[in-house]
C-alpha cells in the first residue's frame, strides 16, 4: 500500500464514521420529541419487555461475552478489568432484574417542582422535563448497556450508546434485546441506538462534532476516557475523573464493626469506583483496631501498604509512598495511615480525596455528624461499606454513573438525574406595564 492510498483509506473511514454518527444523531433527536410524549406505561412497557427479552437470550449473550473474554485474556487485561467485563447467570439476572425495579420507579417526568402565584395573578410552575439526547460512552462493563437504556427511556431521554472494544459483543447482545423489545412496545426504535463500530474515531467525533445532536456525555470507565471526555467534550458532561474513596476510623470504632466494612469496602468488587482506595485510623486507637483489619484483610488477599506506624503493628505490611494516597488502584491493594484524631483526617482526604465517596466507623454520635457535615463528597457514609456507593443500592433500580461535580447531578445518577426542568406560567391575560 503506498503512502497515498493509505490516506485515501483513511480519508473514506473517516467519512463513514462521520456519516455513521451524523445519522445516529440525526435519529436520536427526531426520537427525543416523540419520546418525551410518551406515557410512563409505555415507557415502562419496553424495560419490562427488555427485561423478558434478556432473560430469554441469556445463553447467546454468554456466549458473546466468553467471545470477549477470550480476545481481552489474549491481551493480557488485568484481574480488574475482567472482573468489570465478565457476566455470568447471576449478573444476567441483576441486569434483567435492574430493567424491571427502574420500571417500578414513579414517573421522574411531569413532576411538580414548586409551584406559586404572584401578586398579578400569574400562576407559575417548575416542572420536571429530559434533559435531552445522551450520549453514553462507556468502556469494559457490559451491563451498563441495559443500564444507560433503561434509565434514559425512563426518563424520556434517547440515548447512543458507545461501548468499549472489549466488551463489544456483549454489550451488542444486550443492545439487540432492547431494540427488540422496542419494537414490540412501539417506542421510537431511535430511542436506543449502539455505535455500530468499535473504532475509537467513533469516540472523538461525538466528543468535537454533535453539539447539534447530543446534549450532554457521559463518561463511565477508566481515568483516562474520562478525562479525555471531560477535557474535549463540546456538550456538558456528567461523570467522576476516579474513585478514591476513603474510610475513616475514628478512635471509639468497634473492632468487629471495622473489620467487617473495610474488608467488604475493599474486597467485595476491587474493580469498581465505589471500592474504598485508602484507610484512615485514629493513631490512638491503630494498636487496637489495625492487628485484626490487616489479618483479615490480607487473608482475603490484600496487599497493604501503610505508613511507619502501621508498618510497626505487621511485618505483612509493604511501606506507602506519597503516590499510594493519591492512586485507584480497583485491584486488591489498600492504603493506610495513620492520623491524629478527625480533623487529620478531613484534611487527609480534602488533600487527596476524588469527592467519591468516604465512611467514618464510630460510635460517637457527635464525631459521625461532624464527619458528614464538614466534608463535601458527593457520598458520605457512616457505619456502612463504601460498596454501597451505587444507584441500585440507593433503589434507583440502577445508575449510569456516579458523578462528583457540583452542576446539576451529583452522587448515583439515575433516571431522576437524567431530567431538567422547565416553567409554565398561567395567565389571564395580564401584559407587563
Amino acid at each position: 500500500m503506498t503512502a497515498q492510498s493509505g490516506i485515501q483509506d483513511r480519508n473514506r473511514s473517516e467519512h463513514s464514521i462521520a456519516a455513521t454518527m451524523d445519522e445516529l444523531g440525526q435519529a436520536a433527536r427526531e426520537a427525543s420529541q416523540l419520546l418525551a410524549v410518551c406515557d410512563t406505561a409505555q415507557r415502562n412497557a419496553v424495560l419490562i419487555a427488555s427485561a423478558v427479552e434478556i432473560r430469554k437470550q441469556c445463553d447467546a449473550i454468554l456466549t458473546a461475552n466468553e467471545n470477549d473474554l477470550s480476545r481481552a485474556r489474549e491481551k493480557q487485561l488485568g484481574a480488574a478489568m475482567l472482573d468489570r467485563l465478565a457476566l455470568n447467570a447471576a449478573r444476567m439476572e441483576a441486569i434483567a432484574s435492574g430493567l424491571e425495579a427502574i420500571a417500578a420507579l414513579p414517573d421522574p417526568l411531569g413532576r411538580v417542582l414548586a409551584e406559586w402565584e404572584r401578586p398579578n395573578g400569574l400562576r407559575i410552575q417548575r416542572i420536571s422535563v429530559p434533559l435531552g439526547v445522551i450520549g453514553m460512552i462507556y468502556e469494559s462493563r457490559p451491563n451498563v448497556t441495559a443500564d444507560a437504556a433503561g434509565l434514559c427511556l425512563k426518563s424520556g431521554n434517547p440515548v447512543i450508546l458507545r461501548g468499549g472494544s472489549e466488551s463489544f459483543e456483549s454489550s451488542y447482545a444486550i443492545y439487540r434485546c432492547i431494540v427488540a423489545a422496542l419494537a414490540q412496545t412501539g417506542i421510537p426504535h431511535a430511542a436506543v441506538q449502539m455505535v455500530p463500530v468499535p473504532d475509537r474515531a467513533a469516540v472523538g467525533y461525538m466528543l468535537s462534532s454533535m453539539r447539534n445532536y447530543i446534549d450532554v456525555l457521559v463518561p463511565r470507565g477508566g481515568k483516562s476516557l474520562i478525562r479525555r471526555v471531560q477535557e474535549d467534550a463540546g456538550v456538558p458532561v456528567i461523570g467522576h475523573l476516579e474513585g478514591i474513596c476513603h474510610v475513616y476510623l475514628h478512635e471509639s470504632a468497634d473492632v468487629g464493626m471495622a473489620a467487617d466494612v473495610v474488608v467488604n469496602s475493599k474486597m467485595r468488587r476491587t474493580g469498581i469506583c465505589g471500592a474504598a482506595e485508602t484507610l484512615l485510623v485514629d493513631r490512638h486507637a491503630a494498636a487496637r483496631l489495625m492487628p485484626r483489619i490487616i489479618d483479615e484483610l490480607v487473608k482475603a488477599g490484600c496487599e497493604v501498604r501503610g505508613d511507619a506506624d502501621i508498618q510497626r503493628i505487621s511485618a505483612v505490611v509493604v511501606p506507602a509512598n506519597e503516590q499510594d494516597w493519591t492512586t485507584e488502584y480497583l485491584d486488591a491493594v489498600i492504603a493506610v495511615r495513620a492520623v491524629d484524631g478527625m480533623d487529620a483526617a478531613i484534611d487527609h482526604i480534602r488533600n487527596y480525596g476524588s469527592g467519591h465517596t468516604e465512611c467514618i466507623v464510630t460510635d460517637d454520635e457527635a464525631a459521625a455528624s461532624k464527619f458528614l457535615a464538614v466534608l463535601d463528597s458527593a457520598i458520605l457514609m457512616h457505619n456502612a461499606s463504601t460498596q454501597f456507593a451505587d444507584g441500585g443500592e440507593f433503589g434507583m433500580g440502577a445508575e449510569i454513573g456516579i458523578a462528583t461535580g457540583k452542576i446539576h447531578a451529583r452522587g448515583p445518577v439515575g433516571a431522576e438525574q437524567l431530567t431538567s426542568y422547565k416553567y409554565l406560567v398561567r395567565g389571564k391575560g395580564q401584559v407587563r406595564s
